[in-house]
């Protein structure tokens, strides 16, 4: 008997329970008690720099600790391929950013396309931006909302009188790809620029791709002529390696050219080269020249090909953390080095490229070779360098 009303009371306390569960439901109160009940579940929206994901190669560290390793590359797609981050395994320091950069949302806050990264500017202030279809700065005569350069009688629109970077720094890519590999990974993003939305002469595609090895990262741009006359083309990469404050000044610099551009009272050029030999801005010591308090903004050209390396060969030295990075032009098209050191900046650029600064400007006179290279119809042009990371410790080319 006492088990048959302990059963009736159960189920006629569950059936008062569905009673009011209905009534509430019925109310709309129920979802409320839900919400009491369950964490509310926010939708956390993921960074995505020019509208597309970040690529990220990773690679496993594999020798034991005993010399420095690159670790993984980020890229952004979405801004011209800018290569973000490269992080690598140092001995002593352990996993090491080399690039001055921020985070991913970081860039994605910045890169906003619109007042001072209506451009793309953004993209030069980080990372490693590639520069299409010329390298480093171009200067154009100002237009309202403007300015305009000239080749050949053709004239081209340019975001600023002294525009910087090319036109492919916010660009997204139209198709991307990645592989395994087995030491690394290999990704490729192709841009369909058509004219770079500047009137440029022709019609152009851009292949960028990035392989990822244990100790050397090669990077590749192809630039193809798809239209039906001729365009000049310039291509170079832009990388900020990282630098810290006290370190600074004992970095030590190489770069493998004879001559400088000179500028008389501005940061455009002059039109003449002007020899580096016996002056603060002969870096051709092996094993680089200490930076100091030194700060440098400048263009080097006639630059030595080492055989040994198949190319022009500059280097940065940080003899506080043990590690070099080496940068080899591997393409004969590649004429010139931009360096860019602030006195008070945390970071040095070497960017290796084709042409010298402002290449259409009178200054060089007519005729003057200034690093473009004319592509006819369906003609292709190469970019190619690589990076190596290497340990000072013992390394014949760092004494």
């Amino acid at each position: 008997m006492r088990s048959g009303m302990v059963t009736g009371l159960i189920l006629t306390m569950l059936a008062a329970g569905l009673f009011v569960a209905y009534r509430e439901q019925g109310r709309g109160n129920l979802h409320k008690l839900k919400a009491r009940i369950q964490p509310a579940q926010v939708d956390v929206p993921v960074a995505q720099p020019g509208g597309q994901d970040a690529i990220k190669l990773t690679r496993s560290r594999q020798m034991n600790g005993s010399a420095p390793e690159f670790l993984s590359v980020t890229m952004l797609p979405g801004r011209g391929m800018n290569v973000l981050q490269i992080s690598a395994y140092i001995p002593g320091k352990g996993e090491v950013n080399l690039l001055a950069s921020p985070s991913v949302e970081g860039a994605s806050s910045a890169m906003t396309g619109t007042g001072a990264d209506a451009g793309g500017q953004a993209s030069e202030a980080m990372g490693g931006a590639f520069e299409v279809p010329w390298a480093g700065r171009l200067a154009g005569e100002a237009t309202q909302g403007g300015a305009l350069a000239a080749w050949r009688g053709h004239s081209m629109t340019l975001p600023s009188a002294e525009s910087r970077g090319g036109l492919m720094l916010a660009k997204a890519a139209d198709t991307v790809s990645t592989a395994a590999m087995m030491d690394g990974g290999q990704a490729q993003a192709v841009f369909h620029a058509q004219d770079f939305g500047a009137q440029w002469p022709s019609k152009t595609d851009a292949t960028v791709n990035v392989l990822l090895g244990n100790q050397w990262i090669e990077l590749t741009v192809v630039a193809r002529n798809t239209g039906d006359v001729a365009e000049p083309i310039g291509i170079g990469w832009n990388p900020r390696f990282s630098i810290a404050g006290a370190a600074r000044a004992r970095v030590r610099l190489r770069v493998p050219a004879a001559m400088r551009e000179e500028r008389s009272g501005g940061r455009l050029p002059t039109g003449r080269l002007i020899p580096v030999s016996g002056t603060a801005y002969d870096f051709n010591r092996s094993g680089g020249v200490a930076l100091g308090s030194m700060s440098l903004d400048d263009s080097f050209a006639a630059l030595h090909r080492d055989l040994l390396r198949n190319g022009p060969v500059a280097e940065l030295n940080d003899p506080a953390s043990g590690y070099g990075l080496r940068l080899i032009a591997l393409s004969s098209t590649i004429h010139a080095m931009r360096v860019v050191a602030p006195r008070d900046g945390d970071f040095v650029s070497i960017a290796p490229q084709f042409n010298v600064d402002d290449p259409f400007g009178r200054e060089w006179g007519s005729g003057a070779e200034t690093g473009m290279v004319v592509l006819g119809p369906g003609q292709s042009t190469q970019w190619r360098v690589r990076l190596e990371l290497f340990s000072l410790l013992g390394d014949r080319a760092s004494k």
